[in-house]
């Protein structure tokens, strides 16, 4: 009980004094004035956070964010576990829809997301076309999203779904299951189990790269943030937008480094600390 005081004591301490010392290093540079007027001024923090005549609520614009958030990402896990177990499907006659996933995954993974979002924003309405080309720019932002976030999800499914030992889909192939049953009713749901914790980290990055929405003339919090630092020139607005993405991000990373933790218990494992 003893150490375990002492090992708090110290870390805290040593806490207090790194910030302390990062603050005081901060404080004492040159241009610290200068920072603090354009990017610390609690009035236009305040301001922008409201919102203006001249500039729209960044609170606003965030919820913005949030709502494309919770939009994108069931569609996302329900796409990409498709995806990962169209390449799962044994036999040649099923090569052509394997093949398309694993295209599906290889393009959308190497091109960037900004791009992607800036080629369906401007290039699907370009089209005229009746049913494609009529959305509103939120509803292409939230496809890219989609479409790129599908692909690197649908590889954390397939490592999941590889990690399950042959040894259960033989065991259900004895209990009179077919393939295609062993992999829905055995090894799928395994492997969701396991790949929580990674499939909350890609759901981290997705919060924060619904900013790039903006890029569409979409007023999210990012956008807003720039409307009101160049109508006044100064920056604490975009500091503004940055807290309010790690109200979220950080809760939920805390989350994730919690399931992480409970897994390897479960598993005899250590826990870092």
């Amino acid at each position: 009980m003893f150490g375990g005081r002492r090992a708090v004591l110290i870390s805290a301490a040593s806490t207090v004094v790194f910030f302390l010392a990062l603050g005081l290093a901060l404080y004492l540079s040159p241009g610290w004035d200068a920072v603090r007027e354009d990017f610390f001024d609690w009035h236009a923090m305040r301001e922008s956070f409201l919102g203006t005549d001249i500039s729209p609520s960044i609170w606003s614009a965030f919820l913005l964010n949030v709502k494309m958030f919770l939009i994108a990402e069931p569609l996302i896990l329900l796409l990409a576990l498709i995806i990962a177990i169209v390449r799962q499907i044994p036999g040649p006659v099923f090569f052509p829809f394997r093949l398309v996933a694993v295209v599906y995954t290889d393009f959308f993974r190497g091109v960037p997301l900004i791009l992607v979002v800036i080629l369906l924003g401007f290039g699907l309405p370009g089209l005229r076309m009746t049913g494609v080309s009529n959305f509103s720019p939120v509803v292409y932002g939230v496809a890219a999203l989609v479409l790129s976030y599908s692909a690197y999800v649908a590889e954390v499914y397939r490592a999941g779904i590889e990690s399950v030992h042959p040894s259960q889909v033989a065991a259900a192939r004895s209990l009179g299951l077919t393939r295609l049953q062993a992999l829905r009713h055995v090894v799928v749901p395994q492997a969701v189990r396991r790949v929580i914790p990674p499939l909350l980290n890609d759901f981290i990055s997705l919060q924060k790269d619904t900013a790039l929405v903006g890029l569409l003339g979409v007023i999210e919090a990012l956008k807003a943030a720039q409307i009101y630092s160049v109508q006044v020139f100064d920056y604490s607005s975009l500091i503004v937008a940055a807290l309010l993405f790690i109200v979220i991000t950080i809760p939920l990373a805390r989350f994730t480094d919690r399931l992480i933790a409970r897994g390897q218990l479960r598993r005899g494992g250590t826990v870092a600390r």
